[in-house]
């Protein structure tokens, strides 16, 4: 008779390639990236920072409601999306973007939908950064925690049986594993097999709960064992690392008809929203030092600056470029019409009940008397 452990006594191992100076260890295996590939991902790596700085101030300025960055979490983002296919389902939680960038959303169609003007695809519907597109497989953004989960399992088991060569993607940050969404999520996509990859963003804090030590052997990885889901740990920072584990997830998912589970340890430079202060609960020394010595994006340029595929000239006309490609769609998105008064009604029902068409009027009739309460841009 024997108990097992309820606890491994050493700490589980993190897949590295990279050192802090962008150079890979000795001897360490990975994925060989072409020069094409390493420079878009580069490429989308910095537009992606950009467009969180400018965005970002923006809503500081007041002209959109709201909004998050990815700040420190760019390599987990753009890495990803280059290790996937565009046939496969990607199922985000709030700060993958960059995904979304990767396969070819415009700056225009990113800032469409944080003004909510009549080009946003949902209409002006959602809040800024729930992005969606049928288009590139990429399942709209839901504030809620860990609630896409299952639902990319049901969306892998559907390609599974319709014999797809694809499988589905879905993030999540750490937090969310204390979610029982989570748990029936990672035992039902162990029970049917399902071809989906779990990527955990293991980013140090959930919303503005410290995770005590995001290093520790007990995290997502430990959980999804705990489930027979094959799991590895990847340092989130270190760009090759994540596509290489994605890479070789992606393979197992779809060759052998298996969940798997990654979890990337990283940290979330920014604040949780532009709602949240985080220097309340967490020194700004700390905020620095991993913005300064731990930044992906510096990390990954050091590796293909030594290969001689990048340098300081190339480096400033893309960013110069980039700011102004932002700036523009800014502008644009800003200047467009809103969606009309009826967008709000629509789309649910073929024939709109009778409370829905009392609610519409009541609308107009209440806009008519107090006209100078609502935006004069906003289609009656």
């Amino acid at each position: 008779m024997r108990f097992i452990s309820e606890s491994s006594e050493e700490r589980i191992p993190c897949y590295r390639v990279l050192d802090d100076d962008g150079q890979p260890f000795p001897d360490s295996s990975f994925v060989k990236v072409s020069e094409g590939v390493a420079i878009k991902m580069y490429n989308d790596m910095v537009t992606l920072q950009t467009m969180d700085t400018i965005f970002y101030e923006a809503q500081r300025q007041g002209r959109i409601s709201f909004y998050l960055t990815t700040s420190g979490e760019e390599a987990i983002n753009i890495a990803s999306a280059a290790a996937i296919k565009n046939d496969d389902f990607v199922v985000p939680q709030y700060r993958e973007p960059g995904v979304l960038l990767w396969r070819g959303f415009s700056m225009q169609e990113f800032a469409n939908q944080c003004f909510g003007n009549k080009a946003d695809y949902g209409k002006g519907r959602q809040m800024p950064i729930h992005y969606g597109s049928n288009k590139h497989n990429y399942f709209t953004v839901s504030s809620t925690i860990a609630t896409q989960l299952p639902h990319a399992v049901g969306a892998a088991y559907a390609l599974k049986m319709d014999r797809k060569d694809a499988c589905a993607v879905t993030y999540f940050g750490d937090g969310g594993t204390s979610e029982g969404d989570f748990h029936a999520a990672l035992n039902f996509s162990a029970v049917t097999e399902a071809p989906v990859i779990f990527i955990c963003r293991n980013n140090g804090w959930a919303i503005s709960t410290p995770i005590s030590d995001q290093f520790r052997s007990d995290g997502a990885v430990v959980k999804g064992r705990a489930y027979g889901v094959r799991s590895i740990r990847v340092d989130g920072n270190d760009a090759l690392a994540i596509y290489s584990a994605v890479h070789a997830a992606r393979e197992m998912a779809i060759g052998e008809g298996r969940p798997i589970l990654i979890e990337a340890l990283t940290y979330r430079v920014g604040h949780h929203t532009t709602s949240d202060d985080s220097t309340k609960y967490r020194p700004v020394d700390e905020i620095e030092w991993w913005r300064t010595t731990q930044d992906p994006v510096t990390r990954f340029r050091k590796w293909i600056e030594s290969n001689g595929w990048w340098n300081g000239d190339i480096e400033s006309e893309l960013r110069s470029s980039v700011r102004k490609q932002i700036l523009h769609a800014l502008q644009e998105a800003e200047k467009a019409e809103k969606p009309p008064i009826s967008d709000l009604f629509t789309d649910v029902y073929d024939v709109s009940p009778s409370n829905l068409r009392e609610q519409e009027h009541s609308l107009r009739e209440t806009i008519k008397k107090h006209p100078q309460d609502y935006p004069s841009n906003v289609p009656i």
